[in-house]
């Protein structure tokens, strides 16, 4: 764990500053400390007073710390004066820490200047020491002593031009520019370029941002990350804390970011608390009311995109209805609609897709096996078909993409969890049970498709959200609730229950399986990183002789 300072000014309402600071470092995984350059009074509509100590109290602060503490790395925020920014420096020269991350702090986002000009020129000099500098727009101009940059290309040719001469990194952040993506590029004075590039996020909860990219970036190089990782880890993080800031309603004016909702999504992600209580589900179903009526379409519930078959497969509907609607507003599902979704998290997720429709498919045929009307067999055993020719079409893609085989990937624990629950009910309960829990993958699939909005050609997934609208897995979702249906209405009360069980058990496999890809460092994804980015999985892909079957489960997941 990187021991990482903060020397920067304070915020009381917690949004930026040495606040922001340690909130980022934790959240980037690193013991984070601070000292105090200033006392700034201030809230979500700006700064009110400022109170600066004396820099030998200044001096004794940082040498308290760095007399004790060995010191990973090293984030300098709002320094202030001159006076305040040669004390830093000095104790820096001496201490000399591994990684040193400026975040420049001379011009506020109102763009006041908040330096005199004999600690603008002392900044520049300043920044001679960093591993890498962080301006913002209005920031690199001064910097660079240019006009502030009008674009994206005028700001990178600022940047390299300085980042040669002072022999110091720069990351370009294009947050201030008029533009749909968001772009975090690194340059290297010797000219090397890493973008990353993010989705903009319509919100006015951007308070602190700078100060929590440049910390979070500092950890994640005191964790010994190369740039590119760092670089993408925070960037991600960032994005994800601007998307949930204004849940947080801190404050009326510029609202400051969640720090910590990417820990709390995984601490809940980690719960081991059931996912059906005993109580949720009667133990006899004898008819479909026994489940609650429907609220869909009436009190703000979502309604289905492909209509039930009948009352029980509507009384399921609404049963589930709190995970479907959790489906279609998880970070997951956004962010590939948005674009925002790290690549690396895209690839992790198809690759774990085609594992799971390996078992998917074995969880089908078992189900064609036991079904004595031959209508049902045929079907079952066409979905079953289609299922594996998705999932060998998947494999072959990729490997085309590559001048080198990757390595045969291993399910994760929620693909494991997910295919043997399905395997087990398909292979040990009754053929009802069986049916309730494979119906999920059809129907939530379905109606995420019908959700989703119209995206420009550029768009990253483009061509793979355009599979999930396919009219031929619409078809095969209707014929799936059709056999549930059937099935229930045959079924004894106990049957039902248990059924009812398996379907609510496979929705939120569903929606584990989907948040799964948030959860994975890019490390931990290598083995599929950049290898599945604009693969396609249409049902047009496959030969003729497959297509019925490949219309049919999974051809869109």
């Amino acid at each position: 764990m990187p021991r990482v300072l903060s020397i920067a000014g304070t915020d009381p309402t917690g949004g930026a500053g040495t606040a922001a600071d340690l909130k980022s470092i934790t959240a980037a995984g690193g013991y984070g400390m601070s000292v105090v350059t200033g006392l700034v009074a201030q809230n979500t509509h700006g700064v009110r007073d400022l109170h600066v100590p004396p820099v030998k109290f200044l001096a004794a602060q940082l040498h308290a710390v760095s007399s004790d503490v060995t010191l990973d790395a090293v984030k300098t925020g709002m320094l202030g004066t001159a006076e305040i920014i040669a004390t830093v420096a000095v104790w820096l020269d001496d201490v000399r820490p591994p990684i040193l991350v400026v975040d420049p702090v001379m011009i506020a986002t109102s763009g006041d200047r908040l330096l005199q000009p004999e600690a603008e020129q002392a900044m520049v000099t300043f920044c001679r020491r960093a591993t890498v500098v962080t301006p913002n727009i209005d920031e690199l101009a001064v910097l660079t002593g240019s006009p502030r940059a009008a674009t994206e290309d005028e700001a990178l040719d600022q940047a390299a031009r300085w980042s040669a001469e002072m022999g110091v990194a720069v990351i370009v952040k294009t947050g201030h520019l008029d533009t749909l993506t968001v772009t975090n590029t690194w340059l290297s004075p010797d000219g090397t370029r890493i973008a990353v590039p993010s989705t903009r996020v319509d919100t006015t909860s951007t308070h602190g941002t700078g100060c929590s990219l440049s910390s979070a970036l500092a950890t994640r190089l005191g964790c010994g990350d190369t740039p590119a990782a760092a670089l993408a880890w925070a960037t991600d993080w960032l994005h994800e804390s601007i998307s949930h800031g204004a849940a947080l309603r801190v404050g009326s004016g510029h609202g400051p970011v969640d720090h910590g909702h990417r820990a709390r999504r995984l601490a809940a992600a980690a719960s081991s608390a059931p996912w059906i209580t005993p109580d949720a589900v009667p133990h006899l179903l004898e008819t479909p009311a026994d489940l609650g009526t429907s609220r869909a379409g009436n009190d703000g519930g979502p309604a289905p995109a492909v209509a039930s078959a009948g009352p029980w497969t509507a009384a399921l509907w609404a049963a589930g209805e709190e995970t479907t609607a959790a489906i279609a507003d998880s970070d997951f599902v956004r962010a590939l609609v948005d674009g925002s979704l790290p690549k690396h998290a895209f690839g992790f997720y198809l690759t774990q897709d085609a594992l799971y429709l390996n078992g998917y498919a074995r969880a089908l045929a078992a189900l064609a096996a036991r079904s004595t009307d031959p209508a049902a067999q045929v079907y079952w055993s066409q979905a079953a078909t289609g299922a594996l020719t998705e999932e060998a079409e998947l494999h072959r893609g990729w490997l085309g993409r590559n001048s080198e085989p990757a390595p045969t990937p291993a399910p994760s624990p929620v693909t494991a969890a997910y295919t043997d629950f399905l395997l087990a009910t398909a292979l040990g309960e009754d053929r009802a049970v069986g049916v309730a829990a494979v119906l999920p993958c059809f129907w939530l699939y379905a109606q995420v498709g019908a959700a989703l909005p119209a995206v420009p050609a550029d768009h990253p997934y483009a061509a793979w959200l355009d599979t999930y609208r396919d009219p031929g897995f619409v078809t095969a979702t209707e014929q799936a609730l059709a056999q549930l249906e059937s099935e229930m209405a045959a079924a004894s009360p106990a049957v039902r229950a248990t059924a009812t069980r398996a379907y609510l058990t496979a929705c939120r496999h569903e929606l584990e399986f989907f948040d799964q890809a948030l959860r994975i460092e890019p490390g931990e994804a290598s083995a599929v990183q950049g290898t599945a980015i604009g693969t396609t999985r249409s049902p047009g892909s496959t030969s003729p002789s497959n297509t019925a079957a490949a219309q049919l489960a999974g051809s869109t997941r």
